[in-house]
């Protein structure tokens, strides 16, 4: 009878077991599921605006006072950069016009203006824009926190590719290996470093190269004028920076304007007056007679070539500002005829006057950054056709072909030139793709840590026993860069303080390959656990052009999404067909798992800290009823879904604790010296320049506790 009625509790004993353990598994797999419910919750429908035609030449013309500005002045520049030692025969004027037109041709329209601009991202343009386009149509971000609840966003359009088609092959060529990862991202970073580069000298020399015409009727003024005025010219075009494109682009659009006008007029007036023969440049022969002409110096002269299509990527970039459809409209109507025009004319002019050409102030350095744009534009853009676009290989392989035919040709000539000061935008860029290079390696790096590095609830809801793991009255917000379980900071706070705040939420600011994240669908929220847990996770999404800093209220924008949340999960529960009585067991249930775990703590003390001053008003006992949360309440559901949202409401009055790891990052023992250089040195110090996370997500010092931990790497 005693075996009977030991068999029979040993029995029982291992069915609570099994139970406990399906309850833990259950709450387990509740933490990492995905937020694709809650997603779906904001998913908003939102339409692409439509624009009238009066619109969109409002549009066009304001354009021309933001995209057109580089392209508008290499007229002033490139025929003296590509005759430096002088014109020796008025056939290679016409084999350079001939060289001109089809490079405005074959770049700037045919390839950018109809074909690179239908990348964009939502309208975003840029290499990282098509880089956002490949992360979102293959798994190439370094940083795999892409959830499917991402992909409900109404900014984070993808289309899917089919099986066993070329772009399917291609995309798992792709992503077999973290090498070809790591490889099309560097690919990436040079293109944005040379367009840096390229960014820095631009201005300085168009307006150098546009300012030094008051020399023209002045042979004798010193240089150092001109240098003067030009620095004048550009403080006071940098200052008008702040008023927003908007503003900087109705006040240029009619200066812009006046000066295409001009410069096509003067070019009719040229060809009309001085040699209408030089419209013979379009016949593509005349390239073929100036390369066979002048051999290596026509090759080298391709440099100067170049200038006359720098500012083309710049088109690309500001497609932000205004739609493509008003950006096609001023390019192919009124900038690329007006540039047609005046080359022609100075080549008209050239023809007769051979001796009139000007040497430039700044002739020697060569525009050399924005071809390796181009070439990366290229690259960036095979891949988008097959996998975004899904185009047939032959088109994609034509369209190669003839791209890198040209821009290899222009690579090649001013590589030659690099000595004479083409390699000042290369440093530019070199020093950047370091910086940015260190950057996300650490960063990567960092993400690994917290992933391998992250724990189960199981484990820290079986501290409780022997840490007196209890409630305290606030909310407790844990910042970790995981969308997903517990960061390790979460086990190492409450293993140094065993205590956890009345409401905790797990809080992730998770940046997306996108441009942006609307507003209303920037935080997802989900519950974690049972309600009797408080325990709920936040993931704040944004993209790639949102900035942190406009969000100065982000901690009310958190807690007014939590208790939306709250209110629709109530309405939600309240209007669907679930079973009370089943629900109330699996809760109570539950609640009896973790009442078993805490029975040897019912007389600990719990301390209430603010984490700066401790009050003896804060101490109440576990198994009071006025304590915060204690594991072991039995709240009906009823009183749960009517008290919940007052509980959170009197939880964030009371105080918010903002939890944040201090990663403090190091090089592995044995690591060769450039990756000690690179993590110790270069990383420590781009960290310290670099704005906290408390300081971007505007978090009160006197709510806010670090953790510190070390990750090597």
């Amino acid at each position: 009878m005693a075996e009977r009625v030991e068999a029979s509790v040993t029995d029982g004993e291992s069915t609570i077991e099994e139970r406990d353990r399906e309850l833990m598994r259950e709450f387990e797999e509740g933490l990492d599921q995905p937020m694709d419910e809650e997603a779906d919750m904001l998913k908003d429908m939102h339409r692409e605006k439509g624009f009238s035609m009066w619109m969109l030449l409002r549009l066009s013309f304001q354009s021309l006072g933001i995209v057109y500005g580089d392209l508008g002045t290499s007229p002033l520049y490139v025929f003296y950069n590509t005759f430096p030692d002088g014109i020796d025969d008025s056939e290679d004027v016409i084999g350079a016009l001939s060289l001109i037109i089809y490079s405005l041709l074959l770049i700037p329209l045919i390839k950018y203006v109809f074909i690179v601009c239908k990348a964009n991202d939502n309208g975003q343009g840029g290499t990282l824009a098509i880089y956002s386009l490949l992360c979102r149509h293959a798994n190439v971000n370094l940083i795999p926190n892409q959830q499917r609840s991402d992909e409900d966003l109404t900014t984070y359009s993808r289309t899917s590719v089919a099986e066993g088609s070329f772009a399917a092959k291609t995309k798992k060529w792709l992503e077999s290996r973290h090498s070809k990862k790591r490889a099309l991202l560097v690919i990436v970073l040079i293109g944005t470093c040379m367009m840096i580069g390229d960014g820095i000298l631009t201005p300085a020399i168009s307006v150098l190269s546009a300012t030094g015409g008051i020399r023209v009727n002045n042979p004798k003024m010193s240089s150092d004028i001109v240098v003067l005025v030009s620095v004048i010219l550009l403080i006071g075009l940098f200052s008008m920076q702040h008023y927003g494109t908007d503003k900087v682009g109705w006040l240029f659009a009619p200066i812009v304007l006046i000066w295409f006008l001009f410069i096509g007029a003067t070019g009719i007036y040229n060809i009309c007056k001085h040699d209408t023969s030089v419209l013979k440049a379009f016949s593509p022969k005349y390239i073929y007679l100036y390369f066979k002409r002048r051999g290596r110096d026509g090759w080298i002269s391709l440099g100067g070539i170049l200038l006359s299509i720098t500012g083309t990527e710049a088109l690309f970039a500001d497609i932000s500002y205004f739609p493509l459809q008003a950006i096609q409209l001023a390019f192919t109507l009124f900038v690329f005829p007006c540039l047609l025009l005046a080359y022609c004319g100075q080549a008209a002019f050239l023809v007769n006057h051979k001796e009139h050409y000007k040497d430039a102030f700044y002739a020697s350095i060569p525009g050399t950054a924005v071809v390796v744009v181009m070439l990366v534009t290229t690259l960036l853009m095979v891949l988008t056709m097959l996998l975004v676009w899904r185009r047939h290989w032959i088109f994609v392989l034509v369209f190669a072909i003839l791209s890198l035919v040209v821009e290899l040709s222009y690579f090649s000539a001013v590589i030659l030139k690099v000595n004479e000061g083409g390699w000042v935008p290369l440093i530019i860029a070199a020093f950047s793709l370091l910086v940015m290079f260190v950057w996300n390696y650490v960063t990567v790096k960092k993400y690994e840590f917290e992933v391998h590095s992250r724990v189960s609830m199981s484990w820290i809801l079986g501290l409780g026993p022997g840490l007196g793991l209890v409630r305290v009255p606030g909310i407790g917000l844990i910042h970790s860069e995981l969308a997903s379980g517990v960061p390790r900071i979460f086990s190492h706070f409450i293993t140094n303080l065993p205590a956890i705040h009345s409401v905790v939420v797990f809080v992730c600011v998770k940046n997306l390959p996108v441009y942006t994240v609307p507003e209303e669908e920037r935080f997802l929220v989900k519950r974690i656990g049972p309600k009797t847990f408080r325990m709920f996770r936040c993931v704040a999404r944004y993209g790639y052009k949102d900035l942190h800093r406009k969000d100065d209220d982000f901690e009310n924008k958190l807690f007014d999404n939590l208790f939306s949340f709250v209110q629709t999960e109530t309405m939600m529960e309240s209007d669907s067909n679930y079973s009370p009585y089943s629900f109330n067991h699996r809760q109570e249930s539950r609640d009896e798992l973790i009442r078993n775990n805490n029975n040897n703590h019912n007389k600990n003390m719990v301390m209430f800290s603010s984490m700066v001053d401790y009050t003896e008003s804060a101490i109440v006992p576990a198994d009071s009823p006025h304590s915060a949360m204690s594991f072991s309440q039995n709240y009906t559901v009823e009183e749960e879904e009517e008290d919940e949202l007052e509980f959170l409401k009197i939880c964030k009055e009371t105080g918010v604790v903002h939890i944040m790891g201090n990663t403090v990052v190091k090089a592995r023992k044995g690591s060769l010296l450039p990756k000690k250089i690179a993590i110790n040195y270069v990383y420590r110090f781009l960290a310290k320049m670099c704005r906290a996370n408390s300081a971007i997500l505007h978090v009160p010092h006197e709510a806010l506790l670090n953790v510190g931990q070390i990750c090597y790497v």
